[in-house]
Order: structure tokens, then C-alpha cells, then sequence
């Protein structure tokens, strides 16, 4: 009785096993397999591997510089097979020391299957870059995505590359990590032009600043933020009003795929002030501000951060022979205007200067020309006798 039971429990076993693992796939050690990512735990990542099968793949592979996972259940995802272990399929998406032996470098070689490595020195040509116990060559050309003035930078850095030439059983080895970097920044850039478009607000961070505008790293890409997008105020010196490593969040002006450029606007994101400029200053009102540009036919006064009047030059009482603007205000200087016009469609505020209350009290008498006054003003006293 005993014995029947023992073998109808072996016959069970060996469906199970049959049924759940004896129908797996059977992968060979390099083999590239494009799947879905099942479940992330703690330390691991399950994949789907069909029927009731998983793959395993150590959670540090999809963790980004900061320890942020750069993946999310249901993502599609590509891996190499590494070994079988206790029923388990373990997979990697890039080649490690501790996984690095002789046939691993080959199967890495043949598949294109990314190795880490340790830069330990520079030699003519390239770099001297250490994988496992073995040791490879990265050209200078083949190291980084861009090419650094200072070469030395590499070295001491763990990076990731790929095997471009595999001879002498793997005693001659030329690897590439630019192809590795490439690869990345397409990966990026496919997933930023699936959620960028003109408009977008975004945030990045400055990386360099140029008398024309700021550098701003949006992760695949560079971004441009032109001087004249920095704020509705004019901007005379950009290092004053934006800082390297600075974080912002601007607005995609233009975007082109093709070329890889993007522009941003700070300025697109700030209240307009024409929005309400004929409500704040209507025709009549008296206001104070600062000369702050001059041009020939005539002088540009701020009233508020992005919003300039002009002062036509006809307006202006120069004290040279010719009314040159220049002899009659300067640049920085306080000027008390009337506002004549607003024209919200161009833009544009026309003002002229304005007089103190005692000036103009006497300049309405006197074209008025009072009885009281007309002994001091001969010409409104000639035209009332007419």
C-alpha cells in the first residue's frame, strides 16, 4: 500500500515537473531574448518567459546613478541568458566581473551583449580597459559620446562597452563604449519624442551659459534658452539673472527632431503685462519710470518688467541746435510721462513728458488767456481783442 502511494507521488512529481518546467525553453548561455517585465521585488526582477515560466534579472540592472528604477511592470525589455541554477533562469542585461569567463566574452562577442569593465590606464591610442581577468583596448575614439580635452578623465571609471573585435581565444580584444552610449541616447531620445512637444513644460538643469542664452540638459537632449526668453525685462547680463546647475522649469517654443534642437521659454511662463496694460495705464494717466534705451526718434521708458513706452522724439525739448534725444534725457534716468496711447495689438505705448501741476496750470492759462493774465500773455490777448 505504501509503495503504490510512493510511486502515484513520484508519477504526480514528474507531471508537475513535466507540465511547469519540462515545456521551458531551453536557452543557450548569450542568448539575447526580448520579453516583458513580470514583477519587481526588493532585489529582482521576474520576466515572463511564457507558459508559467520566469526569468530572473538582479533589480541594480535598471537602476539609474541615483538608485531610481529606470523600468516599470509591463515594460519590454531585452536580456541575455547567463545560466540555469535550482530551476531558475537567470538573465542579464549587461555582462558583470564576477560573470566574465573565457566563453562568456565570446558569447558577449557574438551576441552583442554589453560587458562592464575598469579603465586602468591610457596607452598609445586609447585606453587599457580590464573585463573579468581579461584585458581589452577602447581607441580614444570609441570612449564616451563625445570626445573630453581631457583624456585621463577615464581613467579609474567602471564602465560598460561592447566587443567589436574578439581574437586569439580572447587574448586580443578591441571594445567600444561609444557604441554603449549611443545606444543609450537613442533609447532616451525614442522615449522623449513619445512625450515632448512644442509647448511641453518641462524641467532641467543649466549646464552652461553663453552670451546668447543657457545650455539645458532635458536628458537625451540639450535645450537652448535664448537670452531674450529669459524674462519679460530686458536682460543685460545673463550670468546675473541664471546660474549653472540651476533647476528650471520652461516652456518647448520650437522643436525639431531632425536637427535635435529645442528651445525653451522662461518668459512664455510669466504673466504678460499687456495683458492689462490698458487697464493699468489709460490714456491721460501720469506715471514715473526710467529711461532705459534711446534711439533716434526717441527715448524707451519701463513702467513695469516688460513693459517699455516711447517717448517720441517730437516730444522731447533737446537743448542742442538739432533736439538730438540724448541732449534732452539719459539712459537710467527717472521721467515723469503721460500716457497718450495704448495699442495692445502692436505692442506699443506712446507717451510724452510730464509737467509739474504748476507748469501746466500755466500752460492752460496761457493758451486760455485769462483777462487776469493777459498782461502776461500779449498773443491770447491779441486773439480775444480779434
Amino acid at each position: 500500500m505504501a509503495k503504490r502511494a510512493a510511486e502515484a507521488a513520484d508519477s504526480s512529481f514528474a507531471r508537475y515537473m513535466e507540465q511547469n518546467l519540462g515545456s521551458r525553453e531551453k536557452y543557450e548561455i548569450g542568448q539575447m531574448v526580448e520579453t516583458r517585465i513580470e514583477y519587481i521585488s526588493d532585489d529582482t526582477v521576474f520576466l515572463q518567459l511564457g507558459g508559467k515560466s520566469e526569468g530572473i534579472l538582479d533589480k541594480a540592472e535598471v537602476l539609474d546613478k541615483d538608485g531610481n528604477l529606470t523600468v516599470k511592470e509591463g515594460d519590454p525589455i531585452r536580456v541575455f541568458f547567463v545560466k540555469a541554477q535550482n530551476g531558475q533562469l537567470y538573465f542579464t542585461k549587461r555582462l558583470s566581473a564576477d560573470k566574465t569567463d573565457s566563453s562568456m566574452l565570446e558569447q558577449a562577442y557574438k551576441n552583442k551583449i554589453p560587458v562592464e569593465g575598469v579603465v586602468e590606464k591610457e596607452i598609445k591610442g586609447g585606453y587599457e580597459v580590464k573585463i573579468g581577468e581579461a584585458r581589452a583596448f577602447c581607441p580614444y575614439s570609441q570612449m564616451g559620446l563625445k570626445r573630453v580635452e581631457d583624456t585621463a578623465s577615464w581613467v579609474g571609471k567602471h564602465l560598460t562597452f561592447l566587443i567589436q573585435e574578439y581574437k586569439d581565444g580572447g587574448r586580443n580584444l578591441i571594445v567600444s563604449n561609444r557604441a554603449i552610449e549611443e545606444a543609450l541616447h537613442a533609447e532616451q531620445l525614442a522615449k522623449l519624442k513619445e512625450t515632448l512637444t512644442e509647448h511641453s513644460i518641462v524641467t532641467g538643469k543649466v549646464t552652461s551659459i553663453q552670451d546668447f542664452g543657457a545650455f539645458v540638459d532635458l536628458g537625451a537632449v540639450q535645450a537652448l534658452l535664448p537670452v531674450s526668453e529669459i524674462s519679460r525685462e530686458r536682460v543685460e547680463d545673463i550670468s546675473k539673472a541664471i546660474k549653472v546647475g540651476q533647476e528650471i522649469r520652461a516652456e518647448i517654443i520650437k522643436l525639431d527632431w531632425n536637427t535635435e534642437k529645442i528651445t525653451l521659454s522662461l518668459k512664455s511662463l510669466q504673466e504678460d503685462p499687456w495683458d492689462k496694460a490698458a487697464e493699468k495705464y489709460p490714456a491721460g494717466s501720469k506715471h514715473s519710470g526710467k529711461v532705459v534705451r534711446i534711439a533716434d526718434y526717441g527715448a524707451f521708458v519701463n513702467l513695469e518688467p516688460g513693459l517699455d513706452g516711447l517717448v517720441h522724439v517730437s516730444e522731447l525739448r533737446g537743448g542742442g541746435k538739432y533736439n538730438n534725444v540724448k541732449d534732452a534725457v539719459s539712459i537710467g534716468q527717472t521721467l515723469a510721462v503721460q500716457v497718450l496711447e495704448v495699442d495692445r495689438s502692436r505692442k506699443r505705448i506712446s507717451l510724452k513728458p510730464a509737467g509739474s501741476a504748476e507748469e501746466e496750470a500755466v500752460s492752460q492759462k496761457y493758451m486760455a488767456g485769462d483777462d487776469e493774465n493777459d498782461t502776461y500773455n500779449p498773443f491770447a490777448a491779441l486773439l480775444k481783442k480779434k
